[in-house]
């Protein structure tokens, strides 16, 4: 199979052609207005497809270009979609005359929008062209039937893609944000359909995979995406629909933010002119942990008239969050190559891909996805609520200790060490900590109270306690455990069957202490003969070993 991918060198391009490599049965044609571009990119690309660079300009003879390419497919992957000015379907049609199957990853509302144009040609050809086949709207439309399964109605969807700030913006993407930032754009809310204001509204969401780290707080700004007016077309229930964006470092997004208010207030004719500066600084301002994620948040009735809020969580880790967007054109082409074909239309690819469409992918990179039911959830103990659907990885002995209604208390044995340190020596005898010792009894009493828990440590008369919180805000998905006025910061981590709480920052009387400063060790807890095991190290930089100990409890 022949495929020409427009932009296939670009930022969204040059990652469908690593995800189509080592598919012998392809020729991936990479075309840009650059041949030497082209050529360069190939050469860097290891795999078994055959690779072929071509010079195509979008303004030039299209109809020229693709009898000489004679592709199977067309992808067009250059964007940015919303400036393709007065004529933007000159792509489909010159392939819709040749019989040519086409697909894009069009980010642009209105281009999206109006494919439908071509339905009735497009199936008297027999050929499909499928238009938004990226994170927006397809992944989009594609969570929000899973999330929705079993509910009576839909009435509310918000998402955002929260980039990591190493995977750098492309600069069709910036000049797509420039071209729209504080601009109108038509989406539904409660009020009705009305216009929005594309990166002057915001909110803030915590991405968080059940069971894994969540992703930072973020800040989202509303985007000109396909999803605004796309999700209402499959359910025209919805009062209200939200897509937005979270670049980082904040300080820019913030900048941004400012800009496109300026813009609105036609105190700036547009953002378009500062894309080079806006894309040059992305570039260059980067600091922060290497990951990336998604959110689609649901809410409506669920089958019983309750009120249903469910929410679908995506995490990836280093380089591998900037491959989704051409995930569901790989989905596609490989269902081609088995015989699968989209039927034949026009339309916006909103139906065409499913999330277990996507899960192989995500399977093979590091990424991680989840739901949570957060309705459901609302009044349950602390670490369910926290887990979500991780609860259920838990070993029995974990589920029965944290599953905590009312009070109750358990008893084992543990062993403690202490660092040598004489700081060391000194903040533990002010926390409490026990002395060193060998199968020290331990008694540990619970109990909840208006949603957080009190716990009581006892190691043989030597006692020590802390409340356990459901962070809020900023905070939300953590668990907070004060100490006084310390309070610490844990994300619940399930791997292995072990119940790992991994440090997230600190903080004293309320407010924030610097994270090179925090404490730090191993903590975790698993379950081995039928009991429940824990083993807590507490570190301090330059200091070392604050307390190690170890042990076993069982109910009583």
């Amino acid at each position: 199979m022949k495929i020409l991918i427009l932009g296939g060198y670009g930022s969204f391009g040059g990652r469908l052609v690593q995800l189509l490599a080592d598919e012998p049965r392809l020729t991936l044609i990479v075309a840009g207005r650059s041949l030497p571009k082209a050529t360069a990119f190939c050469a860097g690309i290891v795999g078994r497809a055959q690779r072929v660079p071509m010079a195509f300009d979008r303004d030039g003879d299209v109809a020229a270009l693709l009898d000489a390419a004679a592709p199977d497919l067309l992808i067009d992957a250059s964007g940015p979609f919303q400036n393709y000015g007065a004529d933007p379907y000159r792509v489909v049609r010159a392939a819709l005359a040749r019989g040519i199957h086409y697909l894009d990853l069009a980010d642009g509302a209105g281009f999206v929008a109006g494919i439908d144009a071509f339905d009735a040609a497009a199936r008297e050809r027999g050929v499909f062209v499928l238009a938004g086949a990226s994170t927006y709207p397809v992944l989009t439309a594609a969570a929000v039937r899973r999330l929705a399964h079993g509910m009576d109605r839909i009435e509310t969807v918000a998402a955002g893609i929260a980039p990591s700030p190493y995977a750098a913006l492309g600069a069709n993407v910036i000049r797509a944000i420039a071209s729209y930032a504080g601009q109108p754009v038509q989406r539904r809310d409660h009020r009705g359909r009305r216009e929005g204001i594309a990166f002057v509204e915001t909110r803030r969401y915590t991405i968080a995979p059940p069971g894994c780290v969540p992703l930072a707080n973020r800040r989202f700004s509303l985007v000109d995406a396909p999803d605004l007016a796309a999700l209402p077309l499959l359910w025209p229930e919805l009062r209200s629909v939200w897509v937005g964006v979270a670049p980082v470092p904040e300080v820019l997004h913030r900048a941004l933010n400012t800009l496109a208010l300026l813009v609105h207030w036609r105190w700036l004719p547009s953002l378009a002119p500062l894309a080079p500066l806006v894309h040059g600084t992305n570039r260059r301002l980067r600091w922060g942990e290497h990951r990336g994620g998604m959110f689609v948040a649901i809410t409506g009735l669920a089958r019983d008239g309750r009120s249903a809020a469910r929410s679908w969580h995506l995490l990836a880790e280093g380089d591998d969050g900037p491959f989704i967007p051409a995930m569901a054109a790989t989905v596609i082409i490989g269902g081609l190559l088995t015989g699968r074909r989209p039927r034949p239309g026009a339309r916006a690819a909103l139906c065409d891909l499913e999330l277990a469409d996507y899960e192989a992918l995500f399977a093979a990179r590091a990424i991680a996805t989840g739901c949570r039911d957060d309705a459901a959830a609302k009044d349950a103990p602390l670490y369910r609520r926290l887990l979500g659907d991780a609860w259920a990885l838990l070993p029995p002995p974990l589920q029965r200790l944290h599953d905590l209604v009312g009070a109750f208390a358990a008893e084992g044995v543990a062993t403690v060490e202490r660092g040598t340190n004489p700081l060391a020596r000194v903040i533990a005898a002010i926390m409490g900590f026990p002395p060193a010792g060998r199968d020290i009894p331990v008694r540990v009493s619970f109990r909840a109270e208006r949603g957080s828990e009190l716990w009581r440590r006892d190691f043989a008369g030597r006692r020590f306690a802390s409340r356990q919180v459901a962070g809020r805000g900023r905070l939300e998905r953590l668990l907070i455990e004060r100490f006084g006025p310390l309070a610490f910061r844990f994300a619940l981590v399930v791997e292995g069957g072990r119940l790992r709480l991994v440090p997230r920052g600190w903080s004293a009387f309320g407010l924030p202490l610097p994270r090179w400063a925090a404490p730090s060790g191993d903590a975790y807890e698993f379950a081995a003969d039928g009991r429940f095991h824990f083993h807590v190290e507490i570190r301090m930089p330059l200091i070392g070993r604050i307390v190690h100990y170890r042990g076993w409890l069982e109910p009583v």
